[in-house]
């Protein structure tokens, strides 16, 4: 990953078309840190999780502004490759959620694991989990509860 950008302005990146090149510089750009599948493969796995990070919007749990996004395709040692996107501070660089996608280890298609507002982490077991992907965008777009 090259660049660090707020999350809005990947999202208007991602509209206009700027990830939409299969070269690999392209796809740093676009936020791929690490990869084990086969470089060509980025662009789609882009154009796939983008089509659910361009669903998010302002006032819901991500921080357009002060996060930014990144890419990573897991090889873990027991399973297939699955891959996730996270949200992370502009400012300190933590990762405020991993989304992850199709992961053999999980109960649904998507889970997320990550902070809630009292900077508490969840890390060993999803914080929201689902199998729609209509789901898993409004779940973002909603406010913490109380």
């Amino acid at each position: 990953m090259k660049d660090r950008i707020p999350v809005n302005q990947w999202i208007d990146n991602f509209l206009s078309g700027t990830y939409s090149y299969s070269d690999v510089k392209t796809q740093i750009q676009a936020g791929w840190y690490d990869w084990f599948c086969k470089d060509s493969s980025l662009m789609k796995k882009t154009e796939k999780m983008g089509n659910i990070i361009k669903g998010i919007k302002a006032g819901g749990k991500v921080n357009l502004k002060d996060w930014y996004v990144w890419f990573k395709n897991n090889c873990p040692l027991n399973g297939p490759l699955y891959d996730d996107f996270r949200f992370a501070s502009l400012e300190t660089g933590d990762v405020m959620f991993t989304i992850q996608i199709n992961c053999c280890w999980n109960l649904r298609r998507y889970a997320v694991y990550g902070r809630t507002p009292d900077g508490e982490g969840h890390w060993d077991k999803p914080l929201f989990e689902t199998d729609s992907l209509v789901e898993l965008k409004n779940w973002f777009n909603s406010p913490w509860e109380n």
